[in-house]
């Protein structure tokens, strides 16, 4: 058995050079412009038959369905086991919408089915003065393909020994997006300047767990790998293409380490977290059409740049970037890893349900709208979007009871690595983490899958958005089933019995 590991680093854009339209809202955007390039990052690990292909990519969110035709246009590459790829996305909403024309998600009733039976004509309110995307969302499906399979096989035919070091480092990048009151509700987003507010609802993690990639010679530094505790959403209502303060962490470290430096970004469970401060709020420069960020007192605060605007994602950056280069500087002289080992699970999770009652009151709701709306804005959308759920959930809970979710974890060395395809809940990645037997535990969420918000019990009762039905297929009860399933297999990995 060989004693080095071997490992391959591609970076392939996925900028289009077509309008497309952006994801992430309840309205359309048409993008005007690229203010920094989208791109997707893969890291191959190969030891003795052993495996690991992550795909880092600057999008919303992974569908099933884009996994499964990336695996297939990946069968060819020699080596490659297409099962245990993984892509993760950041989370920026400055990304490409796209859809596989001849395939559904999971075979669920959405939402969006409910509210095609009811309103007449388009169900989402555009912005774009009859404007349309160059690049529709099945092109982009196909363009996106052949460039994350072409990540695959770049980072595949660069395999060659190498070695791998963990460092940590502490920047404040999210902070907890959802304000409590005193009645017990809670909202994200919320206005936290008024008599109401008691708390915000969780924590924030500024912890971020990096890896580093050196060649043969061990000297030059070949790629970084940054497990982050927020999206990368703060030019999330713009009309830009852009990889937000990610493409910023590359710029920077670019300057530091050399133009060929491959940066792979990891957004950890951060369902509850963004990179705005609720207290220390800085409003955005003009108003945003966002039905969740709707604060009624508007106070000058001496703090971070709006994290609404450009400059906030390279103060963002800046945090990360720095804590990089001090972790490089502890951590290089130390033994690099060696040990390797990858397992990939099917790991079923009760379906989050909805009474009878709650489903008979969202269909009188979304009746009653659609009697007395022809048109839709932001807000309507938002709010029928809830019932909508609701309706979806009790009619897919009638012949489904659990929601099959693709698991990977990973050892490497003293390290382990989880994914999972949810928004998870900090809370859920707190206690991973605080009982893991290895020395240090990279999460990705948003990996292989788009289960949508997994909330805690507490966010459940407070409600609101990213704590509906609507929101996710899952709740609190499968978030402590994925915990338990998660935590038995790491502590196995690291010699538990």
């Amino acid at each position: 058995m060989s004693n080095t590991l071997r490992i391959g680093l591609s970076e392939v854009s996925i900028t289009p050079d077509k309008s497309i339209s952006l994801v992430g809202q309840f309205y359309e955007r048409i993008s005007e412009y690229v203010e920094t390039p989208i791109t997707c990052t893969c890291l191959v690990i190969e030891k003795d038959g052993e495996q690991m292909t992550q795909l880092s990519s600057d999008m919303t969110g992974i569908t099933k369905d884009l996994l499964y035709a990336v695996r297939e246009a990946c069968a060819d590459i020699p080596g490659m086991d297409p099962l245990k790829l993984m892509i993760n996305a950041t989370h920026t909403h400055t990304s490409h919408t796209y859809e596989d024309p001849k395939k559904k998600e999971n075979g669920l009733v959405s939402s969006l089915h409910v509210l095609q039976r009811y309103l007449k004509g388009g169900v989402y309110e555009s912005l774009t003065a009859g404007r349309k995307p160059e690049m529709d969302s099945y092109e982009a499906f196909e363009f996106l393909v052949e460039r994350m399979s072409q990540a695959c096989r770049e980072a595949w035919a660069d395999l060659h020994p190498a070695h791998i070091r963990f460092g940590f480092g502490r920047a404040a990048i999210g902070m907890c997006r959802r304000a409590v009151y005193d009645d017990g509700t809670a909202k994200m987003w919320g206005d936290t300047n008024m008599a109401n507010f008691q708390e915000l609802e969780g924590g924030n993690d500024s912890g971020i767990e990096l890896a580093f990639i050196t060649g043969e010679d061990d000297k030059k530094l070949e790629g970084v790998v940054a497990n982050v505790c927020c999206p990368s959403q703060i030019l999330e209502h713009h009309s830009f293409i852009s990889s937000d303060y990610w493409g910023k962490v590359r710029i920077l470290l670019r300057k530091e380490f050399g133009e060929d430096l491959k940066v792979v970004g990891l957004c950890s469970p951060a369902g509850d977290i963004c990179p705005r401060d609720l207290i220390r709020w800085v409003d955005p420069d003009e108003p945003v059409n966002d039905p969740n960020i709707k604060h009624l007192t508007h106070v000058e605060r001496n703090a971070d740049p709006s994290m609404f605007e450009i400059p906030g994602t390279w103060r963002a950056g800046k945090r990360i970037f720095h804590e990089v280069v001090d972790a490089w500087e502890l951590v290089k002289d130390e033994d690099p890893c060696e040990v390797f080992e990858h397992q990939v699970l099917t790991v079923e999770l009760p379906l989050r349900r909805v009474t009878i009652t709650e489903y008979n009151h969202a269909l009188e709701e979304i009746q009653k709208f659609a009697e007395t709306h022809t048109n839709y804005n932001a807000d309507d959308m938002a709010a029928m979007h809830v019932y909508a759920g609701t309706a979806a959930r009790y009619e897919n809970q009638q012949t489904q009871d659990l929601y099959p979710i693709e698991e990977h974890i990973i050892r490497l060395g003293s390290v382990a690595l989880a994914t999972s395809p949810f928004e998870l809940f900090l809370d859920y990645a707190n206690q991973i983490r605080a009982r893991s037997l290895a020395k240090q535990t990279f999460l990705v969420q948003l990996c292989n899958g788009e289960g949508g918000y997994l909330p805690t019990l507490k966010a459940e009762r407070g409600s609101h958005y990213s704590a509906y039905v609507s929101s996710g297929y899952v709740g609190h009860e499968g978030g402590a089933l994925y915990v338990r399933k998660t935590l038995d297999v790491i502590n196995k990995m690291f010699g538990r019995k």
